[in-house]
């Protein structure tokens, strides 16, 4: 258990006492008046803290004693941590006039560090006194299983479910209870069992091999805190390819809408992960779509209550694996083979721990994944840690021990990674580029010589998912992870641990909201954001989910998180309130405001200025318009997304039309005052009115930068520079940032010098990984040329994703040069039939190709042989003029996608038997391809079995 209680702090000790969280002690001496003696002292217990917990980690004692103390000196450790960082803050930087003007902060930390020193003595005192005696022998067991499961697990690829084995059986009978069924009326078939015993997995492959027979199909998460408004809305979403996620209506008028849509349709659902009575009551079919065609519906459940009258409901009570499939299970996962167990002599330790991990699917990958990262000879003591419960009681509490003890085998590193991940909600997709970036900006990410700390940072990612501690949730092109879940039991035994660290408070979640403990880090999942009794100084995140509510006396500043070091609103509608006195949170290093539909958050306060250790500043959805000059004070900025959003008036609330397309009109003076009444409707109106005159009208949706970009040494994404209203000073500035490997610019009403000076840029990015070049206006009505484009000339050779919007009719020669591009996207570009798709082509690692919105005006896409050599997924839509997709023999060998949407192949689709690869073609809503059935003919005579979609009411489906 002590192992558990104090590995998380080890990554936070060694930020503390990294080059630049820590100054010299000569520096320190000599800015504060702090003997030498005692800054050397304080170094060095930290360093003591850190070879201490490491030997604390991997003790195999449950002494409560070592719990204790561990549990001193980790708090110690943040405390230390904490001074050193306002000393970075408040000291280490500071002229002498600042250094006069600012005493007391001064004092203030000359205090703290004396008090810091005795604490130290005292727990050490302490320790003595009780004669707690931490054996340390075993101090670089840690480091040799890290680099053990390092070498072991760096080519390992994650177990996916659908290739679990033992489910073949169940599927089939899941399957025939769809056949059989035998009646019009929709009647739900549940799926029962503990958690992790299977229940999605075995939906999912129901779901795969069954979908397709039905024209409409959803798969939908309900989760203990599910909205109905958002679980209809994602019904008519995956049902009827209809967003409603911006439309405020009554749930009443969604059920109507549900039932209108499928009123003589055939369906399949599932709902996965039922919870109550209550939410089956909210959501079941004969609510809005009963509707006597055949439909079928899976609910998969760990409460067999839900399913009421057994005698007349299809149920299928999933039960844990056999043993034989148990058995070949976790040699799978332990990569072994019975005769090496055997001459290893470690068969009957083997039999054992299959024994205790009771035929639970997720049991025994955890496990399994334990035993291939260890050496077969320590798999006894291994087994001596394993919960006894497993054996008997093989339930859900049993797998959460396991799941335990997967947790504490994993190496320090990674730990308070893991334990960060209990800030999301059940069942939230967490994107991988958030995740990382927060885990950079918490320290919990060890530097590395020559390698970028992002880097480092996704290989801890790709760790956690090669243990299977957490489950991927999409993949791109390239088959890398992009988002994530957390299982939900296991999302239960991290939240357990936090809890007990104090690491994670969860607002929402908890039975009361008075804290005595110090807590770290704040998530609120109650919409209401109750008070809670904290000690707010000592907070290093904040989390804000759901919809915020209008409630104008809760205020970010007023709490007064002091060490505050992560703000993160992206799943909340953040206002300009939010932000207006950021400045004072001089600890903040990440900051993201985009939220899914928009923020109100108009300007950036000039204080922003002080934030000299911001790192992230991500705020995509915003109404801003304009960055301030004080955005170049900060030099450790390394992400800045500022996009503003693409409606700048809220047509719904004010009754107004963006004011480039129609000025005034439909002006209506009642929405108005209206909207003036009330506070937060004020704070929109008064953002939409600020956005109008901040850019005379224009309808750009990218922001102004100021001169002094090329101080922004760290800088590597920055996205949207509107080109136009940017100083030409400021565009030739964009070149200098020789770190930069995003960049996003619109170019729509911007003169040609700018523009010659923005190719010149371009041309000295030679770090540049992504670029996107748009010259749409704000009313994506109207569109420029990227004809300009054919100036840039030495374009950069590491470019992987490139997107254009605009005309440009030929592409530019240099795109030959993008030996590295793997994704291209094009909208707008009204390419020649002449120019056709040879330029593309020849691009040897290109994966994806999209092309959008008169992006080719031919009649004909032809895929000529030899061409596309490495493409597996083409997206086409909106391509008026395009009569035929045509294959040769010999092209796109990789071929494994085709979408369309908005088509007419009034020749049709042909040639698809020359695609060895292909997969699916997925024709999209107001898609038409002449010949659908000879079309179906081929993908059923290919040897690869590729499977048609027709989505949309508007397909053409024969």
């Amino acid at each position: 258990m002590a192992g558990t209680v104090v590995s998380m702090a080890m990554p936070l000790v060694t930020s503390a006492i990294s080059k630049s969280a820590i100054a010299t002690s000569q520096e320190m001496s000599r800015l504060i008046g702090v003997r030498n003696d005692i800054w050397y002292y304080i170094r060095d217990e930290l360093k003591t803290m850190e070879a201490f917990l490491r030997a604390a980690e991997v003790t195999k004692e449950k002494d409560e004693r070592v719990k204790v103390w561990a549990e001193q000196i980790r708090d110690l450790a943040y405390d230390i941590e904490d001074c050193l960082q306002e000393f970075v803050v408040h000291v280490k930087h500071q002229s002498l006039m600042q250094h006069l003007m600012k005493l007391q902060h001064r004092r203030r930390i000359v205090v703290q560090i004396k008090s810091l020193k005795l604490r130290v003595e005292q727990v050490s005192n302490r320790n003595m006194r009780y004669n707690s005696i931490i054996p340390i022998s075993s101090s670089s067991i840690d480091d040799s299983l890290s680099n053990m499961a390092s070498t072991r697990y760096s080519d390992a690829h994650y177990a996916v479910e659908a290739n679990l084995v033992g489910f073949a059986g169940p599927k089939n009978e899941i399957m025939n209870m769809i056949i059989n069924c035998g009646k019009e009326e929709a009647q739900p078939i549940w799926i029962v069992g503990a958690g992790g015993v299977g229940k999605t997995t075995l939906a999912k492959k129901v779901y795969e091999n069954i979908s397709s027979k039905f024209p409409y199909h959803a798969w939908i998460t309900v989760s203990q805190s599910f909205d109905v408004n958002d679980v209809l809305k994602d019904m008519i979403k995956q049902f009827l390819r209809i967003e409603m996620d911006k439309v405020v209506v009554s749930e009443h008028i969604l059920r109507d809408k549900l039932k209108e849509g499928l009123e003589d349709k055939r369906y399949f659902l599932v709902l996965d992960d039922l919870w109550s009575i209550q939410a089956w009551d909210c959501i079941k079919p004969t609510s809005w779509g009963n509707n006597m065609q055949g439909s079928q519906v899976v609910v998969t459940t760990r409460n067999r209550d839900l399913v009421g009258d057994k005698s007349c409901s299809l149920v299928y009570d999933l039960k844990t694996l056999e043993n034989k499939d148990a058995r070949e299970l976790l040699l799978r996962m332990a990569k072994r083979s019975l005769d090496a167990i055997e001459k290893d002599q470690m068969k009957v330790t083997f039999e054992k721990i299959l024994k205790k991990c009771g035929g639970l699917p997720l049991a025994i990958v955890t496990i399994g994944r334990l035993l291939a990262a260890k050496d077969v000879k320590e798999w006894k003591i291994l087994y001596a840690q394993l919960p006894s419960e497993l054996e008997s009681n093989p339930s859900l509490e049993a797998m959460r021990k396991v799941l335990a003890l997967s947790y504490s085998y994993l190496p320090s590193h990674l730990k308070p990674c893991f334990l960060y991940l209990s800030i999301f909600p059940e069942d939230f997709e967490i994107k991988r580029k958030r995740l990382v970036h927060r885990w950079i900006t918490e320290g919990f990410v060890r530097a590395m010589d020559g390698v970028n700390i992002v880097d480092v940072a996704i290989k801890y990612f790709d760790e956690l998912i090669n243990r299977c501690m957490i489950q991927p949730s999409k993949m791109n092109i390239e088959g890398i992870v992009k988002s994530c879940r957390v299982h939900d039991i296991m999302r239960d035994v991290i939240i357990s641990v936090s809890r007990k660290e104090n690491f994670v408070y969860l607002v929402g979640c908890h039975g009361t909201n008075a804290i005595e403990e110090k807590i770290r880090h704040v998530a609120y999942h109650d919409r209401k954001l109750p008070k809670i009794d904290i000690i707010w100084c000592h907070v290093r995140s904040l989390t804000l989910f759901g919809r915020r509510p209008k409630d104008p006396h809760w205020s970010l500043c007023s709490l007064q998180p002091r060490m505050l070091r992560v703000l993160d609103l992206q799943d909340v509608n953040a206002t300009q309130k939010d932000i207006e006195s950021i400045g004072l949170l001089r600890h903040l290093k990440y900051v993201s405001t985009s939220y899914k539909n928009y923020s109100g958050i108009y300007t950036l306060p000039r204080s922003i200025g002080k934030l000299q250790g911001l790192q992230t500043l991500d705020m995509r959805t915003s109404f801003m318009t304009t960055l301030p000059s004080e955005i170049t004070k900060l030099q450790s900025l390394r992400i800045l997304c500022c996009r503003r959003n693409d409606v700048m008036f809220d047509v719904l609330k004010h009754g107004l039309v963006p004011m480039p397309l129609g000025c005034m009109h439909g002006f209506s003076w009642s929405r108005v005052m209206q909207s003036l009444a009330d506070s937060n409707e004020r704070s929109d109106f008064a953002s939409d009115l600020y956005v109008g005159w901040s850019t005379m009208w224009s309808n750009t949706y990218g922001v102004r930068v100021p001169r002094g970009m090329n101080n922004l040494k760290e800088l590597e994404v920055l996205e949207l520079v509107d080109i136009k209203r940017t100083s030409t000073k400021a565009i030739e500035e964009l070149g200098e940032i020789r770190q930069l490997r995003k960049l996003g610019v619109t170019t729509q009403g911007a003169t040609v010098p700018k523009l010659m000076i923005l190719c010149e840029a371009i041309n000295k990015l030679s770090t540049l990984h992504s670029l996107q070049v748009d010259s749409r206006g704000a009313s994506l009505l109207t569109t420029g040329t990227l004809v300009w484009l054919g100036l840039i000339s030495s374009p950069p050779p590491f470019l992987r994703s490139l997107s254009l919007t605009g005309r440009i009719e030929k592409m530019p020669e240099w795109i030959k040069e993008l030996k590295c591009l793997v994704k291209i996207n094009l909208r707008h570009s009204q390419l020649k039939e002449e120019n056709s798709l040879e330029v593309l082509g020849a691009l040897p690692k290109l994966m994806l190709l999209k092309i959008w919105i008169d992006a080719y005006v031919g009649e004909k896409l032809l895929f000529k042989a030899g061409a596309f050599l490495n493409l597996k997924k083409l997206d086409i839509g909106s391509l008026e003029q395009v009569k035929e997709i045509r294959f040769e023999q010999g092209t796109s060998p990789q071929m494994e996608m085709i979408r369309t949407y908005n088509c007419n192949f009034e020749s049709g689709i042909i040639g698809i038997k020359h695609l060895q690869k292909l997969k699916e073609i997925s024709l999209g809503p107001f898609s038409n391809v002449a010949r659908l059935d000879l079309l179906q003919e081929q993908m059923d005579s290919h040897p690869n079995h590729p499977v048609l979609r027709v989505e949309g009411n508007d397909a053409m489906t024969g």
